[in-house]
């Protein structure tokens, strides 16, 4: 059975920013792209365990803000160097003003 969790407001999340959520003793990484399109990855960068929370979010990828390595926020895939371990990716949606993530 999916399972969607209530993570956040969408007004929690600037467009093109991201936002941290714990839950259930893991970190996710939340990101807004455009009013309503949002995304979700594991938290913590795949290279060295820092909170992407703290990085760049660009043209649908997130910098880490430790070694600058790069994602792609659709996917999890490492774009750059020193990360090439991709992300699990979540699905995301928007209800009733509500950002729901689906980690099961």
């Amino acid at each position: 059975m999916t399972e969607w969790i209530d993570a956040c407001a969408l007004d929690d999340v600037e467009e093109e920013g991201v936002c941290r959520f714990d839950h259930g003793g893991r970190s996710f990484a939340i990101y807004r792209m455009t009013a309503d399109e949002v995304f979700c990855s594991d938290g913590l960068c795949s290279h060295e365990a820092i909170h992407l929370s703290d990085g760049l979010v660009m043209d649908y990828e997130i910098e880490c803000p430790k070694h600058s390595g790069v994602f792609d926020i659709r996917t999890g895939e490492a774009k750059r160097l020193p990360a090439c371990v991709n992300l699990r990716t979540y699905p995301a949606k928007v209800e009733a003003g509500r950002i729901k993530i689906c980690v099961g």
